[in-house]
């Protein structure tokens, strides 16, 4: 993702937009652990950033590429954050 945030500018905006959905999706996947694990608080920070993301992506990846790259930094830094707490995702075992 650090590779990702420091190209953002030389990128199309189809790609740019596509770099915030796979954000949005990692967020959501951290929010979902999160919640799991039982840190709401976290769950609720990095479900809303990954919704924001979402609704916002057009004019990020369009118009405001300096708010992309401060979004992409504070996504960055949550997720890295996460990570340190719990390095070890959780499995499911249920069964589909």
């Amino acid at each position: 993702m650090e590779a990702e945030r420091k190209s953002i500018r030389n990128l199309s905006v189809e790609e740019r937009e596509e770099i915030f959905a796979n954000v949005a999706k990692v967020l959501e996947g951290t929010a979902r652990e999160a919640f799991a694990g039982g840190d709401g608080r976290y769950a609720a920070l990095s479900s809303n950033m990954a919704e924001a993301i979402l609704v916002h992506s057009d004019e990020l990846a369009r118009d405001q590429l300096d708010a992309a790259e401060r979004v992409l930094e504070q996504a960055a830094a949550m997720i890295s954050q996460f990570r340190a707490v719990n390095p070890y995702p959780m499995v499911s075992t249920a069964v589909h």
